[in-house]
C-alpha cells in the first residue's frame, strides 16, 4: 500500500509539476505576448512621433518662409516710401522757389525798359527779401562769421592774415562766402579769412 500511496503521491506531484510548468509556460507566453504588444506600440509610437515632428518642422518652415516674404515686402515698401518722401521734399522746395523765379523773370523784362536805376534796385531788394523769407520758413539760417571767433565746426578758413590788433587774433576778419545751417546741421560752411 505504501508503494501505491507513493505512486499516487508521485503521480500527484508529477501532475502538480506539470500544472506548474503549464502555468509558468502560460505566464511566459502571456508575458511574451505583452512584450510583443508593447514592442508593437513602441514601434508605432516613433512613427507617430516622427510624423508629428515632421508636421511641426513643416509648420515652422512655412512660418519662416512667410515671415521672410513679409519682411522683404516691408523692406521694399519702406524703401519706396522713403524715395517718394525724398522726391516729395525736393518738389516742395522747388514749388516754393517758383514765385521767386517769376519775380526774377518780371524784373528781367522791365530791366530793359526801365530808365530809373532806383526802381530796379528796389525790385531786386524785394526779390531778395522774398527769397530770404522762403529760406527762413524752411529752417535755413545764416552762420554768423565776420568778427566772430573762428569755429572749425561752422567756418572754413581759406586763408589767414596777420591780426591788425591783439583782440582780433583767432577771429574772422572777412567772410568770402556765407555759410548756412538748416536747424543744427551745417549745409554750407562759411568760407572765411582768419586773423593770426
Amino acid at each position: 500500500m505504501a508503494t501505491e500511496e507513493q505512486k499516487i503521491n508521485e503521480e500527484e506531484s508529477i501532475q502538480n509539476d506539470e500544472m506548474e510548468q503549464e502555468s509558468v509556460a502560460q505566464e511566459q507566453a502571456e508575458a511574451a505576448e505583452g512584450q510583443a504588444e508593447a514592442s508593437a506600440e513602441e514601434a508605432a509610437e516613433p512613427v507617430d512621433e516622427a510624423q508629428m515632428l515632421q508636421k511641426k518642422i513643416d509648420e515652422i518652415n512655412d512660418k519662416y518662409v512667410r515671415l521672410a516674404a513679409e519682411y522683404d515686402n516691408y523692406r521694399k515698401r519702406t524703401m519706396k516710401e522713403k524715395a517718394d518722401l525724398i522726391k516729395g521734399a525736393g518738389s516742395d522746395i522747388l514749388v516754393g522757389l517758383l514765385p521767386v523765379m517769376d519775380d526774377f523773370e518780371r524784373g528781367l523784362q522791365h530791366m530793359n525798359d526801365a530808365a530809373d536805376v532806383a526802381s530796379l534796385k528796389e525790385g531786386v531788394d524785394i526779390i531778395y527779401k522774398k527769397f530770404s523769407e522762403f529760406l527762413t520758413k524752411k529752417g535755413v539760417t545764416e552762420i554768423a562769421a565776420k568778427g566772430e571767433a573762428f569755429d572749425a565746426d561752422v567756418h572754413e578758413a581759406i586763408t589767414t592774415i596777420p591780426a591788425p590788433s591783439e583782440d582780433m587774433k583767432g577771429k574772422v576778419f572777412d567772410c568770402v562766402e556765407k555759410g548756412y545751417k538748416m536747424g543744427d546741421k551745417v549745409i554750407r560752411f562759411a568760407k572765411v579769412v582768419v586773423c593770426q
